[in-house]
């Protein structure tokens, strides 16, 4: 074998390769070039409406952007509410993925100070304009996160499911739970909290329950937000749209929408519904004097037995 021979062509590849390579090395610099020149071809970026709906902060949503986020229990922060093609929706995005229909009591959500309560209704009787009872109730917490939403099942006949308007329809009572099931959960709930609400009454006519006038809130009778109806009672749809930029109720209502639309109104307008809260349900002051006068009165009895 010719070692010689084998060594020429040896030399011979090598130098094509390297020639090879430095004209590779020449070619990736040019493009580099070229891309940072511009004198490239430019990837195009393709913006769907959607991409341009998410990159736009409501106004609601700037407006407490540089709030510190705190827990349920009463921060200032609010959830971010997705925009929609019609307007905006108060969901918050953080929640639309864990938000589940007639969940009942949720198992991750914190409950905390404040909720917030809204219900559906659905006609019964021979005059179901006027006659309602309940077919569904939600419940938020402070920051809008969904903490029960239970459908419930009509002990009457129901002679008009308003399905257009309550979003209720004969299918929803399938898995529906009864009335006293949901009486206990949601006292359970409302139990010690402030619950905010719009004409909150009739939503705890329909549950047929109570809850201290002092620990209740409603945004219907908030004096800032009747001057909008001239002084009369405002309906929710108007309030969210006026003072939210959230346009709800468009079709068939949903009762945890409402309720996270109630808590967002009540939220910007929380200090003015303290402030007119305490005149009408001031705190109430220990008097010193009579707990001492008891005291004394105490001491002599057990004196006087001595």
């Amino acid at each position: 074998m010719n070692m010689s021979g084998l060594s020429s062509n040896w030399k011979k590849l090598q130098a094509t390769l390297k020639k090879d390579s430095q004209s590779t090395t020449t070619d990736t610099k040019r493009k580099a070039s070229d891309r940072d020149s511009g004198s490239g071809p430019v990837k195009k970026h393709k913006f769907s409406d959607k991409n341009q709906t998410n990159r736009a902060p409501s106004a609601y949503r700037l407006q407490r952007m540089g709030d510190a986020s705190k827990s349920a229990d009463g921060g200032d922060s609010v959830p971010s509410l997705r925009r929609k093609s019609a307007g905006f929706s108060a969901q918050p995005a953080a929640d639309a993925r864990s938000t589940k229909v007639n969940e009942g009591r949720s198992k991750t959500a914190e409950l905390g100070k404040f909720i917030a309560m809204d219900c559906e209704m659905v006609g019964v009787g021979p005059n179901p304009d006027h006659d309602s009872v309940l077919a569904r109730v939600s419940i938020v917490n402070f920051n809008g996160e969904q903490i029960y939403d239970s459908y419930v099942r009509p002990k009457e006949m129901v002679t008009d499911w308003r399905t257009h308007v309550s979003g209720i329809a004969p299918k929803h009572m399938v898995e529906a739970r009864n009335l006293e099931a949901v009486q206990k959960e949601v006292a359970e709930i409302m139990d010690g909290r402030i619950l905010v609400g719009h004409a909150v009454s009739n939503d705890l006519d329909a549950l047929l329950l109570g809850h201290p006038k002092r620990d209740i809130r409603d945004t219907s009778k908030h004096p800032e937000y009747r001057k909008i109806a001239g002084g009369g009672s405002p309906r929710l749809k108007v309030l969210a749209e006026h003072y939210l930029g959230l346009k709800i109720q468009e079709g068939a209502h949903s009762s945890v929408e409402d309720a996270r639309a109630t808590m967002a109104l009540y939220r910007r307008e929380k200090e003015s519904f303290e402030r007119e809260h305490l005149k009408k349900w001031p705190v109430r002051a220990p008097v010193e004097g009579k707990d001492k006068g008891d005291k004394k009165k105490k001491k002599k009895k057990t004196t006087r037995k001595r």
